[in-house]
């Protein structure tokens, strides 16, 4: 069972919220990008969450016609049979999605995963994520309101980021400031909104200084204890400890001290692409550089075509991205965390 069904991705989120650790959620563009984080998963002996972008699946839709749920849907069927050779189990997730593009992304892939249910099959992602954070609170409340019903009805979770996070992703961009940081009231209205999970089970992307991109460490001024305040003052009203599953987006440069602030406080998902994405190109510049004379005809030359056979360059670059997301591993805690 290398794709999570619903009821073992559930088990998956609430053991990793209980025992204090997170699943690296990994974007991938390509079938070279999905094996490279199956290989660090694999090698970790963590399970994990695989996620497409918008950008992403009109990447994997082709150049041709640029669609993104052809991407995706193309992506998740091929994960399902590749995945069957790792022993682990991975959710296959949507990452920001935000109005504009919900009736083009989101909402045929929730029709697709309903088909599919009505069939006996499960669904062909496990959470899809709704990012309203460019829509006025209310708003964006509302929109989640008619995707968690359909999300629940097809056994899918729904992710939602209710608050800004800094910086850009997708053509998704917002200031870096003060408004980076969730309430406890914009909590209090999202539990009013859309329950505690008795209208269906969803993923909390709480703003707490977050910023998109890549940063050094101290260059982003994070406040992950601000969780904390998020869990009691919701919880205080409802009676329920820790009542929200956080997710953690704009995680490049976060110190380890941050990472595991964020974790105590339930964080049970962090998001992994900046750094994936270095860690892939890398070992292709240095063969590029390397091979300078080989990979291009120079001077009249014929080049060498073992060197610019893209297997070559291919095999380094899955390499230095699953090395990647074995070290993600081991920083949210999730290492030899597999599913027996």
């Amino acid at each position: 069972m290398p794709i999570a069904t619903p009821e073992v991705y559930a088990q998956m989120l609430d053991r990793a919220k209980a025992e204090k650790f997170a699943y690296p959620a990994i974007n991938v563009t390509s079938s070279q990008t999905l094996h490279a984080a199956l290989r660090g998963f694999a090698e970790a002996e963590s399970d994990g969450i695989i996620q497409i972008s918008t950008g992403g699946a009109e990447f994997l839709g082709g150049q041709h016609n640029k669609d993104m749920v052809t991407g995706a849907v193309a992506l998740a069927e091929f994960a399902h049979i590749v995945a069957a050779k790792y022993d682990i189990t991975v959710a296959l997730h949507t990452d920001h999605c935000p109005k504009d593009k919900l009736d083009g992304y989101v909402r045929p892939l929730l029709d697709v995963s309903a088909e599919r249910v009505a069939r006996g099959l499960n669904p062909l992602f496990q959470s899809h994520m709704w990012d309203g954070s460019a829509e006025t609170l209310a708003d964006n409340l509302a929109i989640g309101q008619e995707l968690l019903a359909k999300a629940a009805a097809a056994k899918i979770i729904l992710e939602v980021e209710i608050t800004p996070t800094g910086g850009e992703e997708d053509g998704v961009s917002h200031e870096i400031n003060d408004e980076l940081y969730t309430t406890v009231d914009d909590a209090l209205r999202t539990a009013e909104a859309l329950g505690l999970g008795e209208k269906g089970r969803y993923l909390l992307a709480a703003s707490f200084g977050n910023v998109h991109g890549v940063y050094k460490p101290g260059n982003v001024v994070l406040r992950p204890e601000l969780l904390k305040d998020l869990q009691e003052g919701v919880g205080s009203k409802y009676g329920k400890s820790s009542p929200f599953d956080f997710v953690f987006h704009g995680g490049s440069g976060s110190t380890a001290e941050e990472i595991a602030t964020a974790l105590e406080n339930g964080v049970v998902k962090m998001n992994l692409d900046t750094d994936t994405q270095y860690a892939f190109t890398r070992p292709v510049v240095d063969h590029m550089f390397r091979n300078y004379d080989a990979v291009l005809k120079v001077d009249g030359e014929v080049g060498t075509k073992s060197k610019y056979d893209p297997r070559t360059w291919g095999k380094a670059a899955e390499a230095g991205m699953a090395a990647r997301v074995t070290e993600a591993c081991a920083a949210l805690r999730s290492t030899g965390t597999r599913l027996k």
